[in-house]
């Protein structure tokens, strides 16, 4: 069932400051300025989908800010999808603005300045998921960012449809269905923002692109098998190592980074889901990949800064909402 927070519940008075707190609450930490002239109106109806969090923004006039200053005091690495549904908005990220109108969107990011405005009143649906869950690069993320993606461009025409069917019908779907859709949306998504990358780039660009999205698809698949390395990518994508090797490197990483990368954050992910039955640490570290418990616990807290089982802890004493490194929206 949805959760639905509207001004309509509070005196018209405090109607700004607690929908500044929901919008917070909803997201993360945000400025919000809204007019002055006129009652204001807002709602936010959110439902869960696995990891994705489905938002409907309903509101008048705003001005929606993330700074430096929210950032730096916030965590939680979040990549965001605005999907205008009614009225007009603006997207701005990385020095592009992105207008969008009814049936268009933009990806945003959390661990970047953005704004967000809207003139009129308005309705935005938005998709939140884990940075992790779209396959890009963060030099590709920064370069797609603030861009406007409308249904009538490419692969777009099958995402858009989908999102507002999600939106309409999330809290319909069982669990394990809801966990499936989530996947089916970021991969989508990875596709047409892939896409979209790939319409300014040079036909030798586009393909290595191409290549990078399959083999980071495949190691997804495989993150269980201890033997995944450089050797069996290439091997089961009948290309060299070396190109494997290069591929990564453009990209500022490195394969074995990224695969010990992708099995942390399911390892994370994992521990921080609340169960009265949580399987042993060890064996969440096994299920993806680790052959060595010490091994596991070092370089997980290398990357978090705090053991698995601290992780764990702190994760049930939070009410089961699974902590995030210490960025923010």
């Amino acid at each position: 069932m949805a959760v639905v927070l509207s001004t309509d519940s509070v005196s018209p008075s405090d109607r700004r400051d607690y929908w500044n707190d929901v919008v917070c609450q909803t997201f993360v930490p945000l400025d919000i300025a809204t007019a002055k002239d006129k009652p204001f109106f807002g709602s936010v109806a959110t439902e869960r989908l696995g990891h994705l969090q489905i938002s409907t923004v309903d509101a008048d006039r705003e001005l929606v800010r993330r700074s430096g200053r929210l950032i730096s005091e916030s965590r939680g690495e979040y990549l965001l999808v605005g999907l205008q549904s009614r009225g007009a908005g603006v997207v701005a990220q990385d020095g592009r603005t992105a207008p969008l109108g009814p049936g268009e969107l933009a990806l945003y990011d959390t661990n970047r300045e953005y704004t967000l405005e809207f003139p009129d009143r308005f309705q935005m649906l938005v998709f939140q998921m884990p940075r992790h869950v779209l396959r890009l690069s963060e030099s590709d993320l920064q370069h797609i960012t603030g861009v406007t993606i409308g249904a009538d461009q490419g692969m777009a025409g099958l995402l858009v449809p989908l999102l507002y069917r999600l939106a309409a019908d999330a809290g319909t779907y069982r669990p394990e269905a809801g966990e499936m859709l989530a996947r089916n949306v970021g991969d989508l998504l990875t596709t047409v923002l892939t896409e979209r990358l790939g319409q300014d780039a040079a036909g030798t660009d586009a393909a290595q692109r191409t290549m990078l999205l399959r083999i980071r698809t495949f190691i997804d698949t495989n993150l269980a098998d201890p033997a995944l390395s450089a050797d069996v990518i290439a091997a089961a994508h009948h290309i060299s190592v070396r190109y494997v090797q290069r591929l990564f490197q453009e990209q500022g990483e490195t394969v074995g980074g990224w695969i010990r990368h992708r099995r942390l954050e399911e390892c994370r992910r994992e521990l921080g889901r609340p169960s009265r039955n949580s399987p042993a640490v060890a064996a969440v570290a096994h299920r993806w990949g680790f052959l060595s418990p010490a091994h596991f616990s070092r370089v997980f807290r290398a990357a978090y800064g705090l053991s698995p089982r601290a992780w764990r802890a702190l994760s049930e004493g939070a009410d089961g909402a699974a902590p995030g490194p210490a960025k923010g929206q």
